[in-house]
């Protein structure tokens, strides 16, 4: 009973977590004409401060003595950094180049790839209409890719590194504030160097914009840290399969904003791939609450243990 109130736990991190992944495209526009990599630098020294405040609230600073003791799981979080700086650097540059559509594709092909982790890394299986839906998914990759006319690299880039980034969070098994705050801590120098040596050179437009942008780039640290605290606490408590299934909610909003909002070009190619990922989705539904039924139905019909009579003393 307690895993399964973990993993409900975790799954509606993960709703939340990608629900406002899907809607910060929105926000980022908002910020020109500050620049992809000094947003993303922004983002990594405001990130900081907001968890910071977080932890200071919460009084929760032992891990970071254990964190500092076992050098494997410092690696790893410095990894993680390194590839979720990637990410957010690309994706942002997405969105203010009018991209947001190829972004919302490589969503579309991350959960593939956290699947593929899960079952060759971590020994994950999958169930029959499962891997029905991940053959139409790959069909529907593939259908894009031709469509576009070239390799899809901003996809294919932000796919890898978010899922990536997922199975780091798994190896480390950290709480969703403590890991982001440790990432964010590897992160802050180099970016705080960075915004630096951009007010030095004349270029920075944190200082020389008027005073809202400067709020709207220190606010990309809740906008930063919300989202990633429910994902870190989202991806301890279920398994990679089904956080990958859970990451499709992220691109559908993406997708929508890219062609009703920012109205990029659809072509009918375009449209017969997205419709299949779409096909994949439902399979995945039907098939999550057809399992959820059946579970709940063996439970209800499981007997229940009598306990033995006690044995009187000789």
């Amino acid at each position: 009973m307690e895993a399964q109130n973990e993993q409900r736990t975790g799954l509606l991190y993960g709703f939340g977590a990608y629900g406002m992944w899907g809607l910060v495209p929105l926000f980022w526009p908002f910020l020109k004409p500050s620049g992809a990599v000094e947003i993303l630098a922004h983002r990594m020294v405001w990130s900081l401060v907001v968890v910071g405040l977080a932890l200071l609230a919460v009084r929760r600073w032992g891990w970071i003595r254990e964190l500092v003791r076992e050098p494997r799981k410092l690696g790893l979080t410095a990894l993680a950094a390194s590839v979720i700086s990637v990410n957010w650097g690309l994706y942002i540059w997405s969105v203010n180049n009018g991209h947001v559509v190829e972004a919302s594709l490589g969503y579309f092909i991350n959960p593939l790839v956290s699947i593929a982790m899960g079952v060759l890394l971590l020994g994950e299986r999958l169930r029959r209409a499962q891997w029905v839906a991940v053959g139409i998914t790959f069909i529907a990759v593939l259908v894009l890719a031709v469509g576009y006319g070239r390799p899809p690299w901003i996809s294919l880039v932000l796919a890898c590194s978010f899922a990536t980034y997922g199975l780091i969070k798994k190896k480390l098994n950290m709480g969703g504030l403590e890991s982001l705050a440790a990432e964010t801590a590897v992160l802050f120098l180099p970016a705080l160097g960075y915004l630096l040596w951009l007010g030095a050179q004349g270029q920075s437009t944190f200082t020389a914009d008027e005073p809202g942008h400067a709020t709207l780039l220190a606010s990309t640290g809740l906008v930063t840290a919300i989202p990633l605290v429910f994902f870190g606490a989202a991806a301890i408590r279920v398994p990679l399969s089904t956080l990958g299934l859970l990451q499709y909610m992220a691109p559908v909003f993406q997708f929508g904003l890219g062609v009703l909002y920012f109205h990029e070009a659809m072509p009918p190619e375009r449209w017969v791939g997205f419709s299949l990922v779409w096909a994949a989705l439902a399979l995945l539904t039907w098939d999550a609450l057809r399992t959820a039924r059946r579970s709940r139905a063996a439970l209800e019909a499981a007997p229940v243990p009598v306990a033995a009579p006690a044995r009187e003393p000789a």
